[in-house]
C-alpha cells in the first residue's frame, strides 16, 4: 500500500508576532510625539484660563527675560527684526505671527514687538500656558 504525502508547500506568516511589534512601535512613537517640542527656546509663558492650538507651523517671534530676540530659533537683533519677519512672512504665505514673551518682561516690550504687526497688517497671536 503507497502512502500518500502532502506535497503542497503551505506558506504561513506567525501574526502573534506582528501584533506586539505593532503594539511597541506605536508606543515608541506616542512618547517621541510628546517629547518634541517645536519650540527649544525655553520660556515662562504667562497663564491663560483658555487656549486655542493650532496644527499649521506659523511664524513665531520668542523673546527671553534678558530682550534676546528670536525669529524660529534664528536669533535676530532688534533693529532687523521687522525685516526678517517680514521676509519669513512672506516666504510662508502666512500672515499669523505666534508672540512668545516671558510673563516677567515689561508691558512696553511687548507693545514694541505689537506696533511691528500693526504696521505691516500682521495677525499677531501670544502664547500662553494653561
Amino acid at each position: 500500500m503507497r502512502v500518500k504525502r502532502n506535497k503542497r508547500f503551505h506558506a504561513e506568516i506567525a501574526a502573534s508576532a506582528l501584533s506586539d511589534i505593532m503594539f511597541f512601535l506605536l508606543l515608541f512613537f506616542l512618547i517621541i510625539s510628546t517629547l518634541a517640542n517645536p519650540n527649544v527656546i525655553d520660556l515662562a509663558l504667562p497663564k491663560a484660563d483658555s487656549n486655542k492650538t493650532t496644527d499649521k507651523a506659523h511664524v513665531s517671534i520668542s523673546v527671553t527675560a534678558d530682550k534676546k530676540y528670536f525669529i524660529d530659533k534664528e536669533q535676530v537683533p532688534f533693529e532687523e527684526l521687522e525685516g526678517t519677519l517680514m521676509a519669513r512672512v512672506s516666504q510662508s504665505g502666512d500672515n499669523v505671527v505666534i508672540v512668545r514673551l516671558p510673563k516677567e518682561l515689561l508691558v512696553q516690550d511687548m507693545v514694541d514687538i505689537l506696533q511691528i504687526g500693526q504696521r505691516n497688517k500682521l495677525k499677531f497671536s501670544i502664547a500662553t500656558t494653561k
